[in-house]
This record gives structure tokens, sequence and C-alpha cells, in this order.
């Protein structure tokens, strides 16, 4: 029998940002599936969450975040000892996702992931819900009010397991709204920013901009601002336009 269009949703809990001087010390997943009536929705049982030995220690400014301590892990797996059978199952996901994925991507690695595509549900929501007041997992869990989202298993925030459950109800979602193969493609893209967000024209859409200053934003050190305002630029020229709301679709591809 063919295998299930499946989808999990990765949330990973740190001693820092970047690997190498910083490891993991807890992954979360939640698995998200196609049903036989071609929607979208969360596996009741499809989650979990495991803590993990990071090698190193636990710094105050990480553990006052996640709660995580030195102690909690010591007797934990290490990473790449417990990351692979999460990371690619059987049967294999369709792909991976996370809230802002570029951090998950830098410690689950395409090695352990069998170069899995990956699905960015901030950079999504950009696209998707660009009307949010912002674009944080739980802000859009609270604006949104996903259906289904049973309110005490998506706590404590900040840890892996609840941050997971989490996000999979976003990317339901979102796939309920756009195709898997849009979201990958929009994944691959710095993110389209629906509105300025520093700055003394800080909250104006991009459109509301003169040309002077979207031209000094297209030279910002921030890829997202780059981009946004590139492709406004792009919009200005009469090019093609671009879309943030496609239309409804359940369809894998």
């Amino acid at each position: 029998m063919p295998s299930p269009d499946i989808i999990r949703v990765i949330d990973l809990e740190t001693t820092g940002q970047a690997p190498l001087a910083h490891g993991v010390c807890e992954i979360g997943w939640q698995d998200v599936a196609l049903g036989a009536d071609g929607r979208w929705d969360v596996v009741a049982d499809g989650g979990g969450a495991i803590l993990v030995n990071p090698g190193r220690p636990i710094p105050p400014l990480t553990m006052a975040v996640h709660h995580i301590r030195d102690e909690d892990v010591a007797d934990a797996p290490w990473w790449h000892d417990c990351a692979r059978p999460i990371l690619d199952p059987w049967p294999r996901r369709v792909a991976l996702a996370a809230h802002r994925a570029d951090f998950e991507m830098k410690f689950c690695t395409p090695s352990l992931t069998r170069g899995a595509d990956w699905i960015c549900t901030w950079k999504c929501a950009l696209r998707l819900w660009p009307d949010s007041p912002g674009f944080s997992n739980q802000l859009l869990r609270y604006w949104r009010r996903p259906e289904g989202l049973v309110h005490e298993h998506g706590l404590p925030a900040h840890r892996a397991g609840p941050d997971a459950y989490v996000t999979a109800h976003h990317l339901r979602d979102m796939l309920n709204e756009a195709s898997v193969a849009q979201l990958i493609e929009w994944s691959n893209l710095p993110g389209l920013l629906p509105r300025v967000r520093n700055g003394p024209d800080r909250g104006k859409d991009w459109r509301e901009l003169d040309d002077d200053t979207l031209e000094a934003f297209a030279a910002d050190r921030d890829p997202d601002v780059r981009y946004t305002a590139e492709q406004e630029r792009i919009r200005r020229r009469g090019g093609t336009s671009y879309d943030r709301t496609p239309p409804r679709q359940g369809a894998l591809l």
C-alpha cells in the first residue's frame, strides 16, 4: 500500500543559536496527515518529545526561556543517537516543518533528515495571513485560535512538544489553503513582510513608501527586508505581482 501523506512538525530547544558552539537539549514533533476526504488534520497520537544531552552546560539565559536544567538532561541520549528516527521515520514524511525553520535546519542537517524538504510556517503565515498583528507561533495561536487546539496541550510554551503541537495546527490550516509545493516554494525564499517592521516607517504598508525610502530598504542587511523591498520595486515597474493569498486547495502538489 502507498505510504500515507504525512508532514512532521519539528521544534527544538537548544543551549543557544548556533550548532558546534551550542547543542540540542529537547526535540518535539507532531504529525499532520492528509485524510481520505482530501483535508489535512493533526494526528491525535502523532506527537511527542524527548530530552537530549547537549554535551555542554545550558547557559542561564536559555535556561530562563525553556526551564530545562543541566540535571534534567544529564542522563538523556545524545543528539546523534536519537535524532535520525525522529527526523527520518518510516513511513517517510512528505516534508518536515517548523516555525522559523531556518533555526531548526541548523541542527537538523540533511544527513539526519535524508535531505527532506522543509516548510517554514512563519514565512507561509506572512503570505497567507498578512493581517495578523504579529507572526510568532504563540501570537498566531491566540489571534487565530485554530480549531481543535486543546489549550493545555500547547503548554508550557517554549517547550518542544507543546510548541510543535501549536505549530502543527497552523500548518494544518495552511495546507488546507495552499498546496505542499507552494508552501515549500515560499519557505525556500526570504520572508515577504506585510509591513515595515522597524524605523520611522514601522507599521506602514510597503506600497506607502516613496521610491527613495524603498531603495534604501532594498540595500538593508536583513534578507527579508531586502527581498520585500525588491518585490515592491518590481511591482512598481509593472513586473509580475506577488500574490500573498493563493486560491484555496488541498492537493498535495
